[in-house]
């Protein structure tokens, strides 16, 4: 800890020790340790949005998630630890559901941390994208431990815990909260929140390691009680039935690796990704007025993902993005608005707009035509989720 917050060990103790919700069952995190105590490689993976990608920290070895992959490698050095970031910033569990498969468990983690707590909305529909994404990492082959974290708004204390903990819950998972722990000392007026956050919700450097305090000190107690059971018999089982409908769970994203659209005037971005971050890459982009993209799908749910242009000085108000408009199955009179002008000023935006929710798979077509061009600015398609 920082001394100019003029906490001492044993109240930042008790801060960290408030913010643990749940334990849950320690039976995967038992065998990660076996395996890492046996000197076998272990993954440590992160997903979520904007806190979890690192904005706001110095560098990218000064945000929370790396701090709390350094425990595992300090507290393993035999094992070689590998680090696994799936954070996008002002992205929701109704996207993480859908690129978890690509972005984190192709690489097989052992510990799987969640993040969407700010991103979420605190309601039933990202209670069931929540589920779907936390069922599908339990359900992957590396049997991964999976921790979850209850990131907050440090100035109204708004996040998703609520939906998000009944879901640990019912999954026996382990849970860590910023609002039981960060946020009642801003309560208090113990803490300013100004020291930790510019913005009021991303952490910088401090913000940041006291974060991974939060979590490193679960983590402690777990590697504590899961050592002490480490030679009983015993096993995680996943509960065989959701709390939610679980639609989200078969989620598929398709870009240009997995379906060809039909194009009149829209091109296919052939730009190699640079990261995961380069959220604007393996989608098709028109920049004309009248230029069109059609896609033909077979679904129950669909969301088109584009992006949005973040305002920049000099910008003349409406006209600094372009816009354009969806017609589904052809029907020309309910065509939807999709605009590309995003109010906050901190980056562009990967936006997804829910377009189909119905209780039948049946044949779409999705038509998106441009209609108002701007010079220098793409409207850019980055995937289409379906269910």
């Amino acid at each position: 800890m920082d001394n100019t917050i003029n906490y001492n060990q044993i109240e930042w103790k008790s801060i960290c020790d408030r913010g643990i919700i749940n334990y849950g069952n320690l039976i995967r995190f038992q065998k990660v340790l076996k395996k890492a105590m046996q000197g076998k490689p272990i993954g440590i993976g992160f997903i979520g949005g904007s806190i979890t990608a690192g904005s706001l920290a110095s560098t990218s070895n000064s945000c929370y998630a790396y701090l709390v992959y350094s425990w595992f490698k300090d507290k393993f050095p035999m094992s070689k630890v590998n680090y696994i970031n799936a954070g996008i910033g002002d992205t929701t569990s109704r996207l993480g559901v859908a690129r978890a498969k690509e972005d984190l468990l192709l690489h097989s983690p052992d510990v799987v941390f969640v993040e969407f707590s700010v991103n979420d909305n605190n309601d039933d529909r990202y209670m069931e994208t929540y589920e779907g994404l936390i069922r599908n990492i339990l359900l992957h082959t590396s049997n991964p431990a999976v921790i979850l974290i209850n990131s907050v708004a440090y100035d109204s204390g708004i996040n998703a815990q609520e939906i998000h903990n009944i879901i640990g819950k019912h999954y026996y998972l382990p849970i860590v909260s910023m609002k039981e722990s960060i946020f009642v000392e801003i309560e208090k007026g113990r803490l300013d929140a100004k020291m930790i956050t510019p913005d009021y919700l991303h952490p910088n450097d401090l913000g940041h390691r006291m974060l991974a305090d939060v979590i490193i000190n679960l983590l402690d107690m777990m590697h504590y009680k899961a050592l002490n059971d480490i030679n009983k018999e015993s096993k995680y089982e996943l509960p065989d039935k959701p709390i939610t409908r679980n639609r989200y769970i078969s989620s598929v994203l398709w870009n240009n690796k997995n379906i060809k659209p039909i194009l009149k005037g829209f091109i296919t971005d052939e730009a190699i990704k640079e990261g995961l971050w380069d959220v604007f890459k393996y989608g098709w982009y028109g920049i004309s007025e009248g230029s069109s993209i059609r896609f033909n799908l077979e679904c129950k749910n669909l969301a088109i993902l584009y992006r949005k242009y973040a305002k920049k000085e000099g910008d003349e108000d409406g006209c600094f993005a372009p816009i354009a408009r969806l017609v589904l199955d052809n029907y020309e009179e309910e065509a939807i608005t999709l605009d590309s002008h995003f109010d906050e000023d901190w980056g562009d935006s990967l936006y997804v707009h829910e377009v189909i929710n119905d209780p039948l798979s049946l044949e779409h077509s999705i038509e998106v035509t441009i209609t108002n061009e701007v010079k220098d600015k793409k409207f850019y398609i980055a995937a289409i989720i379906t269910i």
